[in-house]
């Protein structure tokens, strides 16, 4: 058979192998390849992929798609919607084919999620010199556009010759397969040598398992661990992506009725224990409440569990304001368990460190005055954001009115999807989740454009889910117009295969996010309005909203829409709009609800902060008092979380 043939045929009979408290679990790894044909593919997994439909569709099922990068975010949609399970494949052409893959590899990378790229490459033999879309450098000529995908990556291989895939494809879906080292695996292919006959052995076209690793935690840690809480009287946990990539949550809950100690989380993390759980604060850090940042700032221990301690959770390094503070890291991957100088760092799965640790805390209960603290907390940050849901502004709505809408119009199992923009930072601190698979916002990379294709990627992973006698969900997106621009075409890919995603589209003519740092940091939202050129100023602040018409724009690829019009009966009938889409037959295509806002109108203050640099020196006055407020910011950070 060809390389290519190999490829497929290999990929078809891969499986992981999960258990989670005595029970077990096995899923085909890899369960359809996406693809973008060219010159480089073609001939190659293209021709694969078509044999094996003819002899048999369920080998390895062929996904279209629209954009390469748009294929690499639905991958990783689905690999995280499948705690990291399973995954696609992604077959592109060579030179650009293959560069519009690399913003997905940083994605998954940063995000710790696997995903397969097959991205072609030009000819190993050169006898074809130099082909279509080759890169050429004079200093390296064996560099190719491929090459960028190394720094991105948590493995490259180049399959130069035939022989070399057997190592490449087993080496890398066992970087695939690591919890504590999985994100883009990269297996460039040659176009020649996709084509070329090899002999393949029986055993590498056998069925594989791979059996996802949980390392358990050490006696002494816990041991070590256990005498820290013990002689903490302000202990306060923060949950991570980990905990629920480790199917934790049961045990965090359990660990947390026994001891009582608060919970804050993440954006990976949002999900650990339903928001109304008495010990649940909600988001920590620079888009958290305030209830959960009271606490963390007068904790005296931090129980970081599953966490990267990404800035935003940190608030870049002022969070945490007791001079005393440790803390205990608890993660899978030792990189992050011994980040910032880490007091105690144990390398061991999250739901196995929990277990231990519940049975070597017999006994501990935290303080009444804490608990007390934190019913209270709560208490006054779910008045904050019931007020916030219920103001009602006019004539364009808040975005929080926009959010508690489609909140109240939506299922306790359906699943929000989010990215970038302001919306991540206002759902991490208002969505009030009630399922461990209810959220889904991409936050490591939060990455423009990720929302619809990444939503279409978490689809599939539910119908896959329901076709296996799972929990059927609604997928809602949530997208402001910047976002929508920058991808909206798998769009098509969900009317092609008729997929109902619903997505809710925020028009606020700009950027709001960026818009609102800018102000915050004296820069008068400079570049983030959508408006007409001003040619006297050459400014593009102050001219005509543009005459743009974004439902219009979903109609004509295929989408059923639904306008929103501006007024006082907005956010009624937007959620209701949400409520109609949910009764929408399943197979009949995306929806998108099309509703417009006051990018002037912010989300309730975490009173907290975020560390980006201000001009020291300015001629403009609003520089000036930022960068005086960012000064005084400053003086609160820490060297070391330690």
């Amino acid at each position: 058979m060809t390389v290519a043939q190999a490829v497929v045929a290999y990929l078809s009979r891969q499986y992981t192998v999960d258990s989670i408290a005595g029970q077990d679990y096995r899923e085909r790894l890899i369960p359809g390849i996406f693809g973008i044909f060219g010159h480089g593919n073609v001939a190659g997994v293209g021709q694969a992929l078509k044999q094996y439909q003819q002899l048999d569709p369920s080998i390895m099922p062929y996904y279209q798609g629209r954009n390469e990068q748009a294929l690499a975010h639905q991958a990783v949609g689905y690999a995280r919607h499948t705690r990291r399970r399973a995954t696609f494949a992604v077959s592109t052409s060579i030179g650009p084919g293959s560069s519009n893959l690399l913003t997905g590899a940083a994605l998954a990378t940063a995000n710790r999620l696997p995903v397969l790229l097959l991205p072609s490459d030009s000819f190993a033999t050169r006898a074809a010199d130099p082909v279509l879309q080759q890169l050429e450098q004079p200093y390296a000529y064996d560099i190719t556009v491929n090459d960028a995908f190394r720094p991105l990556s948590k493995f490259f291989d180049r399959v130069s010759r035939p022989e070399q895939l057997f190592s490449a494809l087993h080496n890398g879906l066992r970087v695939l397969t690591d919890p504590a080292e999985t994100g883009a695996v990269v297996i460039s292919l040659p176009q020649d040598v996709q084509a070329e006959a090899l002999e393949v052995p029986e055993e590498f076209l056998a069925d594989r398992e791979w059996r996802i690793r949980r390392p358990d935690a050490d006696d002494e840690d816990i041991r070590r661990a256990a005498d820290l809480i013990r002689a903490a009287k302000r202990p306060f946990i923060i949950a991570g992506g980990g905990v629920l990539y480790a199917y934790a949550h049961e045990e965090l809950a359990e660990f947390v009725r026994l001891t009582g100690i608060p919970v804050g989380n993440t954006q990976a993390g949002v999900g650990v224990l339903p928001w109304d759980h008495q010990s649940s604060l909600g988001a920590v850090g620079s888009t958290g409440t305030t209830a959960a940042n009271a606490l963390a700032a007068d904790a005296d221990l931090i129980i970081g569990i599953g966490t990267r301690y990404q800035d935003f959770t940190t608030a870049s390094r002022t969070a945490f304001k007791n001079p005393d503070v440790k803390f205990i890291n608890i993660n899978v991957a030792p990189l992050d368990a011994y980040k910032h100088g880490s007091s105690l760092p144990i390398v061991a799965d999250a739901r196995k460190a929990l277990v231990k640790l519940n049975r070597a805390l017999g006994g501990y209960r935290v303080g009444a005055d804490l608990e007390e603290q934190v019913a209270a907390e709560k208490q006054r940050w779910d008045a904050t954001v019931d007020a916030a849901f219920e103001t009602r502004a006019s004539p364009l709505s808040s975005q929080n009115e926009i959010i508690g809408a489609t909140y109240r119009a939506m299922a306790a199992r359906d699943v929000v999807v989010c990215a970038a923009g302001s919306l991540p930072g206002d759902l991490h601190k208002m969505w009030r989740v009630r399922d461990p698979f209810g959220y889904h916002v991409e936050y490591a990379y939060s990455c423009m454009g990720y929302e619809i294709p990444g939503g279409l990627g978490v689809k599939r992973a539910v119908l896959a889910e329901a076709a296996r006698g799972g929990v059927d969900r609604d997928v809602v997106v949530m997208v402001g117009d910047g976002s929508y621009l920058m991808m909206h075409t798998e769009l098509v890919t969900a009317v092609a295969e008729r997929i109902k995603l619903i997505v809710v589209l925020i028009q606020n003519h700009g950027y709001a996010s960026i818009g609102s740092l800018s102000e915050s940091l004296g820069s008068q939202r400079f570049g983030t309005r959508y408006r007409s050129l001003d040619d006297d100023q050459h400014s593009f602040d102050e001219g005509d909203i543009l005459p743009v018409d974004l439902a219009l724009n979903a109609e004509s690829l295929g989408v059923k829409v639904f306008r929103i019009d501006p007024g006082e009966k907005a956010i009624d009938e937007l959620e209701q709009a949400v409520r109609d889409a949910k009764a929408a037959p399943e197979r009949g295509g995306p929806i998108l609800i099309h509703v417009e806002s006051d990018p002037l109108l912010d989300a309730p203050s975490s009173e907290s902060w975020w560390d980006v640099p201000v001009s020291q020196v300015s001629e403009l006055e609003s520089t000036r008092q930022a960068y005086e407020t960012y000064a005084g910011h400053k003086k609160r950070q820490r060297k070391l979380l330690g």
